[in-house]
């Protein structure tokens, strides 16, 4: 197999509606594909390499209706779903930030509070809460790292196949 050669999805489908969404009244080229489609062709663009595009091969049993252009309205929605991806990514990292923001301003006022407590508390009692303040303050930066360090890769790594998928061939066939 060469590797420019796009990897090939298969699917076996009745009629061409089976692929859309029965419930969506939105023309042709702006429906959602059926969840259990979505699923199938997006698990396994998973499962083959990034590097590699794609060809979604559709075997028919009856033909579809003339003047629809399956390949557009499949692009489009993965397109529609790359930009959706896209902008919980922003937000994912916005929310990232504002939580650093808050956490790095909480851990000051915890450490702050801590440096006070052996002029106003006794020694014993001051060492008690100068710890758990500590411990508070640092686990309160818990939430943003996680967001930075974990989040944001499988977010990232779905648009990316989102974006590939929108870049899909779509070959039609008919017996």
């Amino acid at each position: 197999m060469n590797v420019s050669e796009p990897a090939v999805i298969e699917l076996r489908l009745r009629e061409i509606a089976q692929l859309f969404n029965s419930l969506d009244p939105s023309p042709f080229l702006e429906r959602d594909l059926d969840a259990d489609a979505e699923e199938f062709i997006a698990s396994w663009a998973v499962e083959i390499p990034m590097h590699r595009e794609l060809l979604l091969v559709i075997h028919l049993a009856t033909p579809p209706v003339a003047g629809r252009d399956v390949e557009e309205a499949v692009q489009a929605y993965f397109r529609h779903r790359a930009e959706h991806k896209q902008r919980e990514f922003k937000q994912l990292l916005r929310r990232g930030r504002i939580s650093l923001l808050v956490g790095v301003l909480f851990l000051i006022a915890c450490l702050s509070a801590a440096g006070l407590l052996p002029r106003v508390v006794p020694a014993g009692v001051a060492d008690v809460i100068k710890e758990s303040l500590t411990i508070i303050g640092w686990v309160a930066l818990w939430r943003p790292l996680e967001i930075y360090l974990y989040d944001w890769w499988p977010v990232r790594a779905e648009r990316r196949n989102l974006q590939r998928l929108a870049r899909m061939q779509v070959k039609v066939i008919v017996p």
